[in-house]
């Protein structure tokens, strides 16, 4: 027995793995080990703790009790894409094909983001393409000091066939409204464009898109070439062949007076002739052959405009089947001062011209006190102006 003892006594002691962890690593009345959701309690919600620890750890404290319920960021509604992430627009169109317009209207924006933080003082602008930017460019009142402005503002565009609904594309952008003068214009908070083709003559149709950003061409090798010019435009190009602009005009045989009357109501997307991008039209009027003085007229300058409103009327004396062999030559001019005026594009109405001018000139002799309004593309072609 002493002998046992002996050689027991020489062998180390052997201890479990729980005594030997509470020895060597963790001093003092082993604890019990919490489980993994008291550590991730957004898991498991509505667990309740099963396990009794006294004196939890200060650095796992707040995770063991209820943690707040995750909110969504009021800033990222929906898809958290370019598009979504720059807002949206509200707008209604409507093709009035009966009066050859089109009205936009635009309603209201949301989750606009500006390049700096606050507020923003935001207008729409929209363009018709393809055509020159300044001659279909409408915009909208200025709204200030929010991001989701509300305008319920109507833009409307004159002249409006369903050949340009056919090819034209609407383009709408929410630009921000640079207060100070001294302040470079700051790039559109986001666009969008639609295809008119998709619209049905008059019905409305209301659109809540997201804003793109802006589509940017490069500029041609000859524009490169200026220091401090960027090589980057907007897409505003004028297409190939685009026409000069267009004329409304209105004729009526009038039996009282014995005469044509012949309405210059307004004239829509002209070309621009002067170096700032607008022009200062007028229309000029010639009836041919020459009855003298009283053959020629013409409107009124309206200054700095490619959408000009004239609203005169003119009158040529005659009996219908005199008027029915003559010829009338409407011209629309842009006005210079000590130089020669430019022509911007002309129509051509009588019994021998073709198409829609044919049809008005003689619909409208053919009929006593019948007024007809009719819009007419111009010719850029130069017109004869004598006998």
């Amino acid at each position: 027995m002493a002998g046992t003892a002996a050689v027991s006594g020489g062998r180390p002691p052997r201890a479990s793995m729980q005594e030997h962890m509470a020895i060597d690593v963790s001093p003092g009345p082993i604890r019990p080990i919490r489980l993994i959701s008291d550590y991730f309690p957004h898991f498991h919600p509505f667990a309740k703790h099963t396990l009794r620890t006294p004196e939890p750890h200060p650095a796992v404290t707040p995770a063991v009790r209820s943690a707040p319920q995750p909110q969504l960021d009021p800033e990222r509604e929906g898809d958290s894409d370019d598009s979504t992430a720059l807002g949206t627009l509200e707008f209604t169109l409507l093709f009035d094909a009966d009066n050859s317009t089109l009205h936009c209207t635009a309603h209201r924006a949301k989750g606009l983001k500006p390049p700096a933080s606050g507020s923003v003082d935001t207008y729409v602008k929209a363009n018709l393409l393809p055509g020159a930017s300044k001659a279909s460019q409408l915009r909208t009142r200025t709204v200030r000091g929010t991001r989701g402005p509300v305008w319920e503002e109507t833009l409307t565009y004159h002249g409006f066939t369903h050949q340009d609904a056919g090819r034209k594309t609407l383009r709408l952008c929410v630009c921000e409204d640079p207060w100070l003068r001294r302040r470079q214009r700051a790039p559109p908070l986001g666009e969008l464009r639609v295809p008119l083709r998709k619209l049905v003559p008059n019905r409305a149709r209301s659109f809540d898109v997201c804003l793109e950003k802006q589509k940017l061409t490069k500029r041609p090798k000859s524009l490169d070439t200026a220091r401090g010019m960027s090589l980057y435009q907007e897409e505003e190009a004028e297409a190939a062949g685009e026409e000069r602009g267009r004329i409304l005009l209105s004729l009526c045989y009038s039996s009282r007076q014995g005469g044509l009357l012949v309405g210059v109501l307004r004239c829509a997307h002209l070309a621009p002739m002067d170096a700032n991008g607008y022009s200062d039209p007028f229309v000029r009027l010639f009836l041919r052959p020459n009855m003298g003085k009283r053959s020629k007229c013409k409107t009124s300058v309206r200054k700095k405009t490619l959408n000009p409103e004239f609203n005169e009327e003119f009158f040529y004396a005659g009996p219908r089947e005199e008027l029915a062999q003559k010829t009338l030559l409407v011209s629309v001019w842009d006005y210079d001062l000590g130089t020669a005026d430019d022509f911007i594009g002309g129509v051509e109405l009588s019994s021998q011209a073709g198409g829609e001018c044919q049809r008005h000139w003689c619909e409208c002799l053919g009929r006593s006190d019948h007024r007809l309004e009719l819009w007419h593309p111009l010719d850029g072609a130069p017109l004869q102006l004598s006998d």
